[in-house]
């Protein structure tokens, strides 16, 4: 999840959707590199593993992030599920930056805009990813996700003014909406979709292009790696949802194995090593080949959810998932644009 960095914000709202944090790093000076270096030296920065296993793991890691929000849900409360999230993502990260020597990022402005940042990226999404799914499939929840480049590309369209509309991107558009009405059933009345779980849902996957936007604007260029800055954005988000969790929520009387396990693989994996793996991503092949680990999470989390929690799946759910990254893939397309080595 990602998210759910998203380093490839930096231009235009082509930005990977996962269920984990997108760094709030999105700097033209951190986020750009020139291909033919890029290929030359990958092999050299991603470490023995080929990049394309590191993207299949990385797909598998986002992909199974809603199984384990649905099994953490079984025990804890969505809030809790949402702190244990973050808290063990935040720990994976400054663990690395203890490694690295590397320092937190400094400036009472920065962490102003930090704070903003894990509200709109971490606390909320994560937070009604979990609500969505205590009457939605885990399954649904990940093709929700898969909606986030067209709210991202919707918003960039006002808020951004160098993002110029474009037939294929307004087709892109279109045709990821109508892959939305297609999973939930438009033409029987949404019958048999919680209305509730879908719309906590889809507004989690709104917030993700909000954060994009509002980072893009007050973060970049901000000195300092995308590790600490994100790392600290999550320590923020920890202490946003253990206040809401204290407050709303009673601490738990007890901690059952699997759902534990979930919400500690959840932040450690998915939030942790996760984004580790995507920033290597991205230095080493580009943001366009790393963000289209993005259309394979819904299609994993559907797998998973049908093998694994045994949910029901109906013929329209893959089809409108297939024609929702269709869009998706039109509103990314910069014609003429050419692609990194």
């Amino acid at each position: 999840m990602s998210y759910e960095v998203d380093t490839s914000t930096v231009k235009g709202m082509s930005a990977p959707t996962t269920p984990g944090p997108t760094l709030p790093a999105s700097s033209p000076a951190t986020t750009t590199t020139a291909p033919s270096t890029t290929v030359t030296t990958g092999r050299r920065r991603g470490g023995l593993l080929d990049w394309r296993v590191r993207f299949a793991i990385l797909s598998v890691i986002w992909g199974f992030s809603f199984l384990l929000i649905k099994v953490g849900t079984e025990a804890y409360a969505p809030f809790q599920v949402a702190l244990g999230r973050v808290l063990f993502g935040a720990l994976a990260l400054l663990t690395v930056l203890l490694v690295r020597r590397e320092p937190l990022p400094r400036g009472r402005r920065t962490w102003a805009h930090l704070t903003v940042a894990a509200l709109l990226l971490n606390t909320a999404p994560f937070s009604l990813f979990a609500y969505a799914e205590l009457s939605i499939p885990s399954s649904l929840a990940g093709i929700c996700n898969a909606t986030s480049p067209l709210w991202g590309m919707a918003l960039s369209l006002v808020a951004l003014s160098e993002d110029r509309p474009t037939r294929r991107r307004f087709a892109g558009l279109g045709l990821g909406f109508l892959g939305v009405l297609t999973v939930l059933g438009a033409w029987q009345g949404f019958s048999g979709v919680d209305a509730k779980g879908t719309a906590f849902a889809l507004l989690a996957s709104l917030c993700y292009p909000v954060g994009w936007i509002y980072v893009r604007r007050t973060l970049a260029g901000t000195p300092g790696s995308p590790v600490a800055l994100t790392g600290g954005q999550l320590m923020i988000s920890t202490l946003q949802l253990a206040l809401v969790s204290a407050a709303f929520t009673s601490a738990p009387t007890s901690f059952p194995l699997w759902p534990t396990l979930s919400v500690i693989a959840l932040g450690a994996l998915g939030t942790g090593m996760a984004l580790q793996m995507q920033y290597g991503l991205v230095t080493e092949v580009g943001p366009t080949t790393a963000q289209m680990v993005t259309y394979f999470i819904p299609v994993i989390a559907t797998t998973a959810g049908v093998l694994v929690l045994g949910e029901q799946l109906h013929w329209n759910t893959p089809v409108g998932a297939a024609i929702v990254l269709a869009g998706a893939a039109l509103t990314q397309t910069r014609p003429g644009a050419r692609k990194p080595a």
